[in-house]
């Protein structure tokens, strides 16, 4: 039977990719993402990431599919990661207040063993309402986003802020679960 390694800690992800039924270890990376600045693209960066993750995991695990992810917000071209304090949570989201921004997902896929190294990027376009300096602070207060980024989770009160959602749901909360189905499928390992 296929061993699954999901090299993330990220609760949002064990969740979606627990709705596939699959049955999944957790091993946290030994990545330290802030040592590496945003170069390229948005999704090249994540895709970066994301690939280290797994990589950093399928290398004393190589005869399992290790599956790598990160998540990034970006506006007018700059990426928003997760927030240092509550300022900063309300930086952000005063920035994405009545916007659209885009929501990245990188997941990368490694078996060594099978010469597997696979990674896509899922981006969803979001657009926010105008969010009132009492609503912003609500939700910080009550919610924490400080593990989120663009200091939101689509899946809690801030469901509220969104006008409109053009791609994935499920891309937003940090895990495009449709398209890692349909990735995977591709790869003949018998998942399901």
């Amino acid at each position: 039977m296929l061993r699954i390694i999901l090299a993330s800690g990220s609760p949002r992800r064990k969740q979606l990719l627990g709705v596939l039924n699959l049955s999944f270890n957790i091993i946290l990376p030994g990545v330290d993402e802030s040592l590496y600045l945003p170069e390229g693209s948005p999704e090249e960066y994540c895709s970066l990431l994301a690939g280290l993750k797994a990589d950093n995991v399928s290398r004393n695990n190589s005869e399992s599919l290790v599956i790598g992810a990160d998540t990034i917000v970006v506006i007018d071209s700059k990426i928003i990661g997760k927030p240092s304090d509550k300022a900063d949570a309300v930086q952000m989201l005063k920035g994405l207040s009545g916007n659209t921004h885009t929501v990245h997902t990188a997941v990368a896929l490694r078996m060594p063993s099978r010469h597997i190294k696979k990674t896509f990027v899922e981006s969803t376009q979001v657009t926010f309402r105008d969010l009132s300096e009492h609503t912003i602070n609500y939700y910080i207060d009550n919610h924490a986003p400080y593990d989120k980024a663009g200091s939101y989770g689509i899946q809690d009160f801030s469901a509220v802020f969104v006008k409109s959602l053009t791609g994935c749901y499920h891309n937003v909360m940090g895990f495009p679960i449709s398209r890692f189905h349909f990735e995977i499928s591709k790869l003949n390992l018998a998942i399901d």
